[in-house]
């Protein structure tokens, strides 16, 4: 849900952000990079944004010192912002790559579309990307919603066809919009009824480890996840819609060597990893940059 495209209050507060941006070199978004037919590996410079958030300077990061090691000229911008920004940079060739979640771009792209997994989602891109952009190979990393327990409890609920079986004994926590996203749906889908839904926002994780809920909405990446020892419900039905990290590229700005370096990532990349290299980066407080060069050296892509 945190990937989502922004409100107005976000879409304000990025305006607000660039308008107050003065000099020449304090605006993210101002670039000195080649236009797109230029910015390919062949001589000009491939500029990649990320998010503003850790997981996105990650993998943005993961990507440019992969590309850098391929003799590729390139430039990060880190943390521009919300999705609305980043997009419209892509699609103008002021950033040439950025790492998505096919997920969520679809859901920006094509607010009706109901595609769920990750081959209908990527299909539906391929069809509604304007003809500027391209998403590459999508990896089996994903950042998304689950509805996660304890070890203890996932070895007899280990699926959301098993939690149906249970739910009308449990209390489920998340943000204080949870209920009114999904308690239909699950109802529909999968035939759950909780006991009691409870706000638990950002302490997700916690409660339900210290056991005042006994199932919860916790992101599949985040570093809470270990730290607390849960367990993700597996999602057979994909009521969840895939997020796979997959790059959106420029078409007009990245050539063979680049398209080649980015998928080679994504087949290595699994959610797993995302996990442990955002615990080093959230628990063990590590720089991303460095985080990445060592998963990327671990995997032999840097």
């Amino acid at each position: 849900m945190r990937r989502m495209f922004g409100t107005a209050a976000l879409l304000l507060t990025a305006a607000l952000a660039l308008a107050g941006c003065g000099g020449g070199g304090d605006n993210p978004l101002e670039t000195t990079a080649a236009s797109p037919s230029e910015s390919a590996s062949g001589g000009g410079t491939v500029v990649i944004g990320s998010f503003d958030f850790d997981e996105s300077v990650l993998l943005a990061s993961i990507y440019a010192q992969a590309l850098e090691a391929k003799g590729v000229q390139v430039e990060e911008k880190p943390r521009i912002g919300s999705r609305e920004v980043v997009y419209d940079q892509v699609k103008s060739g002021g950033l040439t790559i950025v790492p998505e979640y096919n997920g969520n771009l679809l859901a920006y792209v094509d607010k009706e579309n109901t595609a769920s997994t990750a081959e209908e989602i990527n299909a539906a891109l391929a069809e509604k990307l304007p003809p500027e952009l391209e998403v590459l190979d999508s990896s089996p990393a994903e950042d998304k919603d689950t509805l996660s327990v304890t070890k203890e409890t996932a070895q007899n609920t280990a699926t959301m066809d098993d939690l149906a079986k249970v739910s009308k004994d449990m209390v489920v926590g998340g943000p204080p919009e949870f209920k009114n996203r999904w308690e239909q749906a699950f109802k529909d889908v999968y035939g759950i009824e909780f006991k009691e839904w409870k706000p638990t926002g950002p302490t997700t994780a916690d409660a339900i480890k210290d056991g005042s809920i006994q199932v919860g909405n916790v992101f599949s990446t985040d570093p809470k996840m270990t730290v607390n020892d849960l367990v993700p419900l597996e999602d057979t039905k994909n009521i969840f819609p895939a997020q796979n990290v997959t790059p959106l590229v420029n078409k007009a700005g990245v050539d063979d060597t680049v398209r080649t370096t980015l998928n080679d990532i994504s087949a290595k990349l699994t959610t797993d990893s995302l996990l442990d290299m955002m615990q080093k980066i959230a628990v063990n407080k590590d720089e991303p940059a460095m985080v990445a060069g060592e998963w990327l050296k671990s995997n032999g892509l840097g």
